[in-house]
């Protein structure tokens, strides 16, 4: 196509061809707009999301494709040797990275994507302070706006990586006076923003921008425990679509625009999606540092001097089998233990003898949005067996046994019923609604959210400590015997 369109270029007359080529350029940007729109609402469910994927990324394509069409071959060579390197990094990420660091992984490309339109900051403002003649006011304000957006979305969404991947703690981090401080911060950017037209694009006023906006990411951030990460890659994501659009603009790359407004909307609408989810505001979650590190607690029976069942895999095998319907909850401790392909066989062993099995799928179990349906989809579990929490709680009351795999706040009873509680009035997964819940753990340690899980000691739940994977393998082997 990019050849078509440069022979075309070419044998046009110079009245014609630029008009030409620019709509077809324009034509293809809507067609790429529209397929990104609706790979975007294909992701909405499991069972249509690779095409959702597909679509998106056949957009993105044709995006790109008009873009380069009409460059001049140096810009083409560079151009491709950028995505050249990309795609190899991009594979290699692909083929390296473990599900368990997927959210971290996805934490990163929201910080990618910023960094991008920032360099694309960086790019237009060296042309245009290299123009010898006025400068353009409203190119030089965007740079800046690029450039901050950008900027924080990266450095936030490099820690919200390090706290999902552990290696900067997932406690919430207060910084003294952290409200009045982002305040400050954002007001000075803004007022250099201002600045940067009026000093004709000085380059310390677009450094100090870059330092504020690089800054101010690490203070949005820090301070917002682990419970709360979920929410807070959702937001980055909104941020690296919003900094992409302000590129566009300055670029004056119409699929840019539409591109990053479209990330822009859907990743706030997805944060709206999963505060409401939380029974949270968005101020609640940026500014009051809920959420712990996972705590440890001993593997045995007692919590508090309170009492709870155990069990062992060959029990939870015979009432899994006398069961009519099951209903699987999972949650991080799944992802950590890798254990998406042997809960699969579990399912697959209990259907074969009649048991209807069904997944319950909380909107922020995991660490990332959609976490539990990347993991199920990796085993091939049939998408209408996933439930969300609308259509599975209403199921519990008639549902012989619950396996709770790893999760934890998501199925805490405290939620309803204790007032004081972090986490009161977050809707729930109401497992402990069901006959029989087994709680598959390592431990009675509290979750994300730094409190006691009341499940664990509900009169018809029993504990099966252990290893997630090797429990339920266990578990699938102690029913073949029966």
């Amino acid at each position: 196509m990019i050849t078509f369109l440069h022979q075309l270029e070419s044998n046009c007359s110079l009245a014609v061809a630029p008009g030409a080529i620019a709509i077809m350029r324009d034509l293809t940007y809507l067609v790429a707009s529209i397929l990104f729109i609706l790979g975007i609402k294909r992701l909405a469910s499991p069972r249509t999301a690779r095409a959702g994927n597909g679509l998106a990324a056949l957009g993105m394509l044709l995006a790109i494709i008009a873009t380069l069409a009409g460059a001049g071959s140096s810009a083409l060579i560079w151009a491709f040797s950028a995505m050249g390197l990309g795609a190899i990094v991009g594979v290699f990420l692909a083929v390296r990275v473990q599900m368990t660091q997927m959210p971290q992984m996805v934490a990163l490309f929201n910080g990618f994507g910023g960094i991008a339109s920032a360099i694309v900051a960086a790019a237009e403002w060296i042309k245009i302070t290299s123009f010898e003649g006025p400068r353009d006011q409203s190119a030089l304000a965007l740079v800046g706006i690029a450039s901050l957006i950008g900027c924080a979305t990266l450095t936030g969404s490099i820690v919200a990586a390090g706290k999902l991947h552990g290696s900067i703690s997932g406690k919430p981090i207060p910084i003294p006076a952290g409200l009045f401080v982002n305040i400050a911060l954002v007001a000075v950017a803004v007022a250099l923003i201002v600045a940067l037209p009026v000093t004709g694009g000085a380059l310390w006023a677009l450094i100090l921008v870059i330092l504020i906006a690089s800054a101010l990411g690490v203070t949005l951030t820090i301070p917002i425990g682990g419970a709360d990460m979920p929410v807070m890659v959702s937001l980055l994501n909104s941020y690296s679509g919003l900094a992409a659009s302000a590129a566009g603009f300055l670029i004056f790359n119409k699929a840019l625009i539409v591109a990053g407004a479209i990330v822009g909307a859907s990743g706030l609408i997805l944060t709206a999606i999963m505060c409401k989810a939380m029974n949270r505001s968005l101020a609640n979650v940026l500014f009051a540092g809920v959420g712990t590190a996972d705590s440890s607690g001993t593997a045995g029976t007692t919590a508090e001097d309170r009492i709870v069942k155990r069990a062992d895999p060959d029990d939870v095998a015979i009432m899994l089998e006398a069961s009519q319907r099951v209903i699987i909850a999972p949650g991080y401790g799944l992802a950590v233990a890798q254990a998406q392909h042997a809960v699969r066989e579990l399912a697959d062993a209990l259907t074969k003898r009649g048991v209807n099995v069904a997944y319950a799928i909380h909107p922020v179990a995991g660490r990332m949005p959609g976490h539990m349906n990347v993991l199920l989809a990796e085993a091939d579990v049939p998408y209408d067996e996933l439930l969300d929490l609308d259509q599975a709680n209403p199921e519990f009351d008639r549902t012989d046994a619950v396996l709770v795999i790893g999760a934890n706040d998501v199925v805490n009873p405290a939620a309803r019923t204790d007032t004081a509680s972090p986490i009161y009035g977050m809707p729930i997964l109401d497992v402990d609604k069901a006959r029989t819940v087994f709680v598959l753990k390592r431990s009675l340690g509290a979750g994300y959210a730094g409190v006691q899980n009341e499940l664990f000691f509900a009169d018809n739940t029993l504990m099966v400590f252990g290893d997630a994977k090797k429990t339920i393998t266990a578990i699938t082997a102690a029913l073949a015997e029966l």
